[in-house]
């Protein structure tokens, strides 16, 4: 890690102290999420024995908790916990009880509870007592919109002249060159830790810009029509060349045109079932064989019909990783064997895997089914009751509600890139807590609201049956 890059970890809680000072609370913690995770330094930070890493990660939790304090303390009394809270919490103990079982003791265990709070439970946490209501969730849709169009110009840059801006600004490149070529060209990465993450990140931006640009929340911003600015971000997006993203792509734009034509989130709630029996065949073992071979096929057919490289030999990889890591995680199945200590072989090549590409497989060989699924739960349960409980897809192009559903969206397509893909990114978990506060917010003001009806009405027939 470079002084540079030192300097910008530490710069950041200073950072954040200023945005609330200059900004409404709401906004301060959009801009510190976001702006921490466009430009922050990948693998820097500081690590000392027996405390809290500060990483990229947790660099804008602690920084935006501190100023809580300092600032806006009677904010944490307003969280109430709720039934909707439970799998996140229970995703944030789970690596105790994994530890334990695994034979890796107790204080390996609060180690690994710490870093998946801080990773997943503390933005979750944040965005459910910041962002937790309709205006809170139209900010955060439009800074990430925002923060596309500030990466169009690094992407375009990086497309040309290859990665080279977290060499240029922090002195050092912080993956492997090799990952970065792409269908003779380049993928930019620009400050993120890989290109496939910042083609998820670039495909969110897209598909939020038109959403607004769809249902009329911007007509335009910095005086330019949204028509332009959707249209830069969306060719930007597609020169990244991210095949994954592309697809999530296309997905998103068939969600979104389906509640704006035909008032209905079916290819939604599709998708969501879709998510939950890849990880259910992945579980069981039930996804395997003929099946996987088939998707390969497809894959590799579409690929050679675009011109582009052949994507099946990847997916054949993650493929087979699930298969032998799948096999190792099903000996301890309920609460799996921890983050160290395992190795999976398999027994055809004779390879070793500690580590995989997927997000899903890693947390069931880690946490077991207890983990993995209520992962899954913690980040779309709240977009599932968003459209289940609060705004059916008649109101997904309301201008009041539209950022809000581009946002379950983005959430539900970003767990989906999770079962080939593992780029956890905390604006997603932020967005998550959001909606799981309003979903909470609202059911408690409408049971009030009902609350105070019914006690009206009774008061009434009580002042008719003393009349009579």
């Amino acid at each position: 890690m470079t002084p540079q890059a030192q300097l910008a970890m530490l710069a950041w809680i200073p950072v954040v102290l200023f945005l609330f000072v200059r900004f409404p609370a709401q906004k301060a913690v959009i801009i510190g999420f976001i702006g921490a995770w466009l430009f922050l330094p990948q693998k820097a930070g500081f690590y000392f024995p027996g405390l809290p890493d500060y990483d990229r990660v947790s660099a804008v939790s602690y920084s935006i908790l501190l100023a809580t304090f300092v600032f806006d303390v009677g904010r944490f009394r307003s969280f109430k916990f709720s039934w909707i809270d439970i799998p996140m919490l229970i995703w944030c103990l789970c690596p105790l009880a994994s530890s334990i079982t695994s034979g890796l003791g107790a204080y390996d265990g609060m180690s690994a509870v710490l870093d998946q709070t801080i990773q997943w439970g503390m933005p979750y946490f944040l965005g459910r007592i910041y962002l937790n209501n309709l205006r809170g969730l139209r900010l955060l849709a439009i800074a990430i919109f925002i923060g596309g169009l500030v990466y169009v110009p690094l992407c375009l840059f990086e497309i040309r002249f290859s990665p080279q801006l977290h060499q240029m600004v922090y002195g050092y490149f912080p993956h492997m060159f090799a990952q970065t070529i792409r269908y003779g060209g380049f993928r930019p990465q620009v400050f993120m830790t890989h290109g496939l993450q910042v083609g998820i990140w670039m495909m969110s931006a897209s598909l939020i810009g038109i959403w607004l640009w769809q249902a009329g929340v911007i007509k335009q911003l910095w005086g330019i029509p949204m028509s332009w600015l959707v249209s830069v971000l969306s060719i930007t997006f597609v020169l990244i060349k991210s095949t994954g993203a592309l697809f999530l792509m296309a997905l998103g734009v068939a969600i979104i045109f389906s509640a704006k034509w035909f008032r209905t989130t079916l290819p939604f709630f599709l998708t969501i079932v879709i998510i939950f029996s890849y990880l259910y065949g992945g579980v069981t073992g039930e996804f395997t064989g003929e099946k996987k071979d088939r998707i390969l096929e497809f894959v590799g057919e579409i690929t050679e019909l675009i011109g582009g490289d052949d994507r099946s030999g990847s997916l054949g990889e993650r493929f087979n990783q699930e298969e032998v890591l799948g096999d190792l995680a099903r000996e301890r199945i309920v609460f799996g064997h921890g983050k160290w200590g395992w190795v999976a072989r398999d027994e055809e090549s004779g390879k070793e895997y500690v580590a995989a590409d997927s997000l899903w497989i890693l947390r069931f060989t880690h946490n077991g089914v207890v983990g993995l699924f209520s992962l899954y739960l913690a980040m779309l349960l709240p977009v599932i009751s968003f459209g289940v409980l609060r705004y059916p897809g008649t109101t997904w192009f309301h201008p009041k509600v539209a950022p809000a559903a581009a946002l379950a969206v983005v959430v539900m397509l970003f767990m989906f890139d999770s079962l080939l893909n593992a780029h956890p990114t905390p604006t997603y978990m932020l967005a998550s807590g959001a909606i799981s506060g309003l979903v909470v917010n609202e059911t408690q003001a409408k049971k009030v609201k009902g609350n105070r009806a019914a006690a009206r009405r009774s008061l009434a027939q009580k002042r008719q049956h003393q009349h009579n």
